[in-house]
């Protein structure tokens, strides 16, 4: 008798990983290590503009987590970085913590601030969890500015500082940058690439249809929150420490938010790469037509509502449809 022989089925394997996602990682680790050698053989001027980019790369990368995956838009972000920023400044200059140490002992601040903020948040939808955001980060300001204790308005500065040389501190400060890139950029492309990856893409798309297969959205979307503000707390902490300086109207102002916001409508929400061109395309605009004031911001704006009404995937979506290259590849392909 003869026996029925099973249909062997062609084999098949799961690639992620693509040729310019490759190239893009060469380059990247390029800039790493160009990153750390800064203060070997680059300007004090050239440094400090170099940490504001890497800053605005790390709060954006966040603020894109958050709106392009998780679907929380906030507008008040800015109550982690400058929470955090105050802690570090508190932790050396008050309690004499290495202010490099203090940094990171600082990310507990956003992180236990970002627990009951989501826990009073949550339940609202839209513009009302914005408004919501936003009014948390103006009582945080005005709480801080009414404190004596970190000199209320007046602010504080981080005098500690003087015992290390330029170098050194623009040593450890561009370790605390890459590291933080790391950590926003590289820590999202692996977050994206797991199975975490594909719940965040599906909540994104449905979130009722995500939940609807098994998708826990609301726990998903609180880690995102509390991963979220805790990047924005080391970006804060790191820009505020670069600049020894920190004040109230600075460390909550509105602006973080706006540029965030700017830098990923620009760039392309929801993709990493958008992040990085958006990030860019701000540096220099700032660079070159900050000094214009008013008419440079409404510029801004003017350009930030073009987007979203007409190009609705950024500057990052326009080059997708001219060639498929990504440089943070997390699509799944089946090869035979």
């Amino acid at each position: 008798m003869s026996q029925t022989q099973p249909l062997s089925e062609p084999a098949v394997t799961v690639r992620t990983q693509t040729a310019s996602g490759i190239v893009a990682m060469v380059i990247g680790a390029g800039l790493i290590a160009t990153l750390l050698s800064l203060p070997f053989w680059a300007e004090q001027g050239t440094i400090r503009s170099v940490v504001e980019l890497c800053c605005y790369i790390a709060i954006a990368q966040m603020w894109n987590l958050l709106a392009g995956y998780a679907g929380l838009v906030s507008v008040g972000q800015q109550a982690f970085s400058g929470v955090a920023a105050y802690v570090t400044f508190i932790l050396a200059q008050n309690f004499g913590i290495n202010p490099y140490i203090a940094i990171v002992l600082s990310l507990a601040a956003p992180a236990i601030l970002a627990v009951p903020v989501y826990g009073l948040l949550h339940r609202l939808d839209g513009p009302y969890f914005a408004i919501g955001t936003w009014v948390v980060a103006e009582v945080v300001r005005l709480i801080t500015t009414n404190v004596g204790y970190v000199n209320a308005g007046a602010g504080m500065s981080l005098r500690v500082m003087t015992q290390f040389s330029a170098q050194e501190r623009a040593i450890g400060i561009c370790i605390l940058c890459a590291l933080m890139l790391i950590a926003t950029v590289g820590g999202s492309y692996w977050l994206l690439r797991s199975r975490y990856g594909l719940a965040l893409t599906a909540m994104r798309d449905n979130p009722v249809s995500a939940a609807s297969q098994g998708v826990n959205v609301g726990r998903l979307r609180f880690l995102i929150f509390v991963a979220a503000a805790v990047g924005t707390g080391l970006a804060g902490s790191i820009y505020f420490s670069s600049q020894l300086r920190i004040t109230p109207p600075a460390a909550y102002g509105a602006e973080w938010a706006s540029i965030a916001i700017f830098i990923v409508m620009i760039g392309g929400i929801g993709s990493i790469e958008g992040v990085l061109i958006g990030a860019m395309i701000f540096y220099f605009a700032d660079q070159w037509f900050g000094e214009y004031g008013a008419t440079y911001l409404v510029v801004l704006g003017v350009l930030t509502l073009f987007v979203a009404l007409y190009l609705r995937g950024g500057l990052w979506g326009v080059l997708t449809r001219v060639v498929d290259a990504p440089w943070f590849p997390t699509r799944r392909r089946l090869i035979e």
